[in-house]
Formats: structure tokens, sequence, C-alpha cells
């Protein structure tokens, strides 16, 4: 019987083929509303800097008629003054708005990487089986930076680019209808050619993103591969894999900032020739028509201090596609169902006895390879059930679903009649106690990573749990004993350190159900054999799954399981195993034979 395949939600996949009016959409929706308060006050500070900027160009037509025209000497004072007022104005109202976007950024990228951080937290380890810490950390920081830019860069717009140009542009109908017709004209021209620029944009920022990502990955598998690296001499291999990563970020990145400039030259050059018309025209005006030059200089300065806004909204549409294929990258991962969410109402898990019952287990990671295939055995209550067998029988596979680490294929396990599929996932979790043959340690101290088997420990039950382990000693020997740093993951303890410390961590969750896998793997002679004594109290009245291969250290269990292919082929004590001459007796005489 094959087995179906585990179903566990798959890592994302970049939608960028999605339009971007939807995603800006969903994005003002679901950020912007939130900061709504904060963006008003931005947009109203931004249209008095709007207003502003209007102003002074509207003023220059008094100073040039009034002063240099008039020669009249008290507008100087008053004018002065005026000016010297709108720029104190405009300058605290720009400063204004600068700050208020700002910590709505920050406020947006903390809420946003929370947000993406507990999504990760509701999946299973399935989730991250198929995916990269590298992926993911890359997505994370370009989505939540990318989020905030999008949101800046609309309130930028809307607030003081297109404020600021209709502000100007106003002052300029004002001053001259026609000469505004002649400068608006090159208009229409700049955003047409611009658009062109948007699909270019979204085709080369995903291969940044992924550089980014390829950077990341080599780091880390540097950090924490520093042992390896070293003993094997790959110091060059590690440079090249990150020089590769390095330059890929570098010309994805010299080809975006191409792209977004290349409307720039455009822009310049209409810009210019709007302004060589508009001199021509007024010029004439002027000098055959005897107008006021005050005028023509007022609509001048608007005309230059529109240039700028515009060409920030001729730009808008590529520096929006560019932030939207980061923000892509996040919802990805947002939209990604959570597999651990529990249905509300689910009974809790009650443990009377703790005796575990595996049904017709049937399981595979992947289609049509099953590991285990119709697996059945029972753990009674208060006894400690050995797991026995080749690598890849599917033992540990067994404490996986325990935990419901997995979901199962078909079959069910139960624990004290209770179907662990219908039971809350936190209740059963609680109800296991867990130590595996890959020992993780989080940063940060010695006791703070023992205090994790129970959240509120106190320092009295964190240090006996350590003497249970047989920890104590080693850890009053650091300078700081229990406030010593372990390092990043636990790099500076040795492995058998590292093993007793997530024994003591298990002690202090005081669990009715231990799941021991390979837990003493890691320790010489002399600490396995005072460990085994700390798991021996540990496991008196426990219900205890210990998964083996020494079977030196699981020969008083009172049941062996032989689990071969994915099924239990023998069961038994040690001794009535032994007698039988079968797999178990062959695999201890295996071992002993080679010790």
């Amino acid at each position: 019987m094959n087995a179906p395949q585990a179903t566990p939600s798959q890592p994302p996949k970049p939608k960028l083929d999605a339009g971007s009016w939807p995603l800006i959409k969903r994005l003002v929706l679901d950020q912007g509303r939130q900061h709504l308060r904060g963006y008003l006050i931005a947009l109203a500070l931004m249209a008095v800097v709007a207003a502003m900027t209007a102003l002074a160009a509207w003023l220059m037509r008094d100073v040039i008629n009034r002063i240099f025209v008039e020669a009249n000497y008290a507008a100087i004072w008053w004018l002065s003054g005026v000016v010297i007022a709108i720029f104190v104005v405009k300058g605290f109202a720009s400063w204004g708005h600068a700050v208020v976007l700002a910590h709505i950024g920050n406020r947006i990228i903390a809420e946003t990487q929370t947000r993406v951080f507990d999504r990760l937290l509701g999946q299973g380890v399935g989730f991250y089986a198929n995916v990269t810490s590298g992926e993911l950390v890359g997505r994370i920081q370009k989505g939540a930076t990318s989020t905030r830019d999008v949101l800046n860069l609309l309130a930028t717009s809307i607030g003081r680019d297109i404020l600021t140009l209709v502000a100007l542009v106003v002052v300029m109908i004002v001053q001259d209808p026609t000469m505004s017709l002649i400068a608006l004209v090159a208009m229409p021209i700049a955003a047409f050619v611009v658009k062109g620029y948007v699909k270019r944009v979204k085709k080369v920022v995903p291969r940044e993103v992924a550089g980014t990502v390829g950077v990341v990955s080599a780091l880390q598998e540097t950090v924490q591969g520093i042992r390896v690296v070293k003993s094997f001499r790959l110091e060059q291999a590690m440079r090249a894999r990150m020089v590769h990563h390095v330059v890929e970020v570098e010309h994805a990145a010299n080809r975006i900032a191409n792209v977004a400039s290349r409307p720039v030259p455009l822009s310049d050059t209409l810009g210019g020739i709007a302004i060589a018309l508009v001199i021509m025209y007024a010029g004439h005006n002027v000098i055959r028509g005897g107008e006021t030059p005050g005028e023509f200089f007022s609509f001048i300065t608007a005309l230059l201090l529109a240039y700028e806004p515009a060409r920030r909204l001729a730009k808008l549409n590529v520096d929006l596609s560019a932030a939207l294929v980061g923000t892509q990258l996040l919802f990805d991962i947002i939209d990604v169902p959570p597999d651990e969410l529990d249905p509300p109402g689910r009974p809790a898990l009650q443990v009377s006895g703790g005796r575990i019952e595996f049904d017709k287990v049937t399981f595979g990671y992947r289609p049509h390879e099953p590991v285990l295939r119709d697996l059945t055995f029972v753990a009674e209550a208060g006894k400690t059930t050995a797991l026995v067998g080749p690598s890849g029988s599917g033992k540990t596979t067994v404490v996986n679903l325990v935990q419901r680490f997995w979901p199962l294929g078909s079959g069910r396990i139960t624990i004290d009649g209770q179907d662990i599929a219908e039971v809350s996932l936190a209740s059963l979790r609680d109800a296991c106690a867990f130590v595996s043959q890959d020992t993780f340690l989080f940063a940060g101290t010695v006791g703070e990573n023992i205090a994790f088997g129970r959240h509120g420990a106190t320092q009295a039950e964190i240090e006996a749990a350590a003497k249970a382990a047989y920890a104590h000693d080693f850890i009053m020997a650091f300078p700081r004993a229990y406030d010593t740093q372990v390092g990043e993951l636990g790099t500076q303890m040795s492995g058998g350190q590292r093993q007793r410390i997530a024994i003591a961590r298990a002690l202090l969750k005081n669990a009715p159900i231990i799941l021991l896998d390979e837990a003493t793997a890691a320790l010489d002679s002399e600490s396995e054999r005072e460990v085994q004594r700390a798991l021996e109290q540990l496991m008196r009245g426990r219900t205890t799954i210990v998964i083996a291969h020494r079977l030196q250290t699981i020969v008083a269990a009172d049941e062996i399981c032989v689990v071969e292919a994915g099924r239990v082929v023998e069961h038994g004590r040690h001794d009535r195993l032994l007698a039988a001459k079968g797999k178990y007796a062959n695999l201890y005489a295996i071992q002993f034979r080679e010790v």
C-alpha cells in the first residue's frame, strides 16, 4: 500500500504577474487604514508645503514688478518678510510630514515582520522542510521595507507632488493660460514613454531578491558550518559562492538603477524644451507686447518649481512596481494557510495514564515513498517502550507523529483512547517532553535555555532540573554559571553539555509523556551513565518512547519494538527477544561483536 503524501503548506511561490492595483488596494486597506490618522496629518502638512511653494512662485510677480520695475523701496521690506515667513512655514511643515511618515513607516515594518513571524510559527514542520531560512529572511526583509515604501510613495505622491503640482499649475494658468498650455504639453509624452519601463523593473527586481537570499544563505552556512569549512579547507569555495551571489545582487541593482533612471534624460529634455518655448513666447510679449515682466518671472518660477514633482510623478509607476514586487513576496508568505491552526472548541487532551497506541498508521513524506506501513504497536501507560532497528526504518517518524509535526496519511494514534488528531494541539504538546538527537539551543544563557521547558520556572527549579540531568556541576564551573551565554546554536558548549542542557529542559517540563530520540548519543561513556540514571528517574511512572541505536541503553525497557521498513516485526522484553533469535538478537549480536 502506498502512503498518502503528507500535505503541509508549501513554501511561498512568487505571483509577480498579479496586477498592481489589486495589490495596492489590499495594502492600503490592510496597512494604510490602520495608520489613517497619521497619514491624514502628513497629508495636511504636505498640503501646507504645496501651498507655500505656490505662494512663493506667485510672489515673484510682485517682487519683479514692485521692486525692480516700480522701484518701490518699501516693498523690499515687506516682500522680504513675507518670503522669510513662507519658507519658515514650509520648513517646519516639511520636517513634520517627514517625521510622521518615518514613524508610520517604522511601525509598518515592525508590525509586518511580527505578522509574518506569527504566520511562520503557525506552519508545520513540513513547511520548513521545503524552504530555506535564507529565503525567508530575504523575503521578510525585502517585503517589510517594500510595504513601507509603497505606502510612503503613495502618500508623498498624493500629498506632496500632486498637490504641489496642482497649486503651481494654478499659478501658471492665472498668470498666462497660453504659456501654461505650451509648458504642459510635454507631460503626456513623458508619461507614455515611462509606462514601457514598468515591465522591465518587474523582471529585474526578483533577481535582486534571489541574489540577496543567496547572500544570506551563504553567510548562514559558513557561520554555522565553520568547523567543516575550516576542516575541509572550503574557504575559497564558500568565498566563490558568496561572490557569485553578491555579483548577482550588484548586477540586478545596477539594472534597476538603469531602468529607473531612464526617464530622467527624457524628462530633462522635455522640460528644457517647455522652458525654452515659454521664454520665447514671454520674451516676445514683454518686448513687443508691452507686458510687465513680473507675470513672466512668476510663471517661470512656478514652472521650474513644478519640474521636480512632475519628474517624480513620471517615475512613480516605475518606483511603485519595484516596491510592489517585494510586497508581493511578503504577501505570498502571509497567504499560505497555517498548518497548525486548531479549529475552535477542540477538547484538551486528558492524560490519565498516558497509553499511546498506533493503529495501522501509514505515512510518507513524499508520494509513493511510504516510511510507515500499517504500523501498529502500543506504548503502555507508565512504561518504557523502545524502538530499535536500522536507520531509515521510521523510528524518528514515530516520535514526530506523536507530536503531530506531520499529518497522518492513514490510521490513527490515540493517547488514553483519545485520537490526537481530534484534541487541541497545545494540550497534546504540553503533555510531551522531547529530547532529540539534534540538540538545539537558543541564543541566550544556559539558564534561559533550561527555562524554556516551563514558563515561569524559578531559579531553584531550573537548578534542580540541571542537577537531575547531571549538568549543574559543569554549569557552575563556568565564570558566569547559569548566566553563561551558549553562543549561536550552542557553539560555546560541547556536544555532551548541549545534550545535558536539553535533558534538563525536558526534566523541567515534567510532562507525563517522554519522547527520547537518541537522547544520550552525544555523550561519552561516563556522562552517559550519569544521564542514564537521571533519565531513569525521569521515566519512572511516565509513558516513555525511546529511540536507540545503542541497544545497551534500552535493555531494561518494558517493551522493545523492532521496526523494519515501517513495520514492527518483533516486540517483547530484552531477554525474550534474545531467546527468540530473531531480528533483535541479530542486531544485538552485531553490536556487541563490534564492541
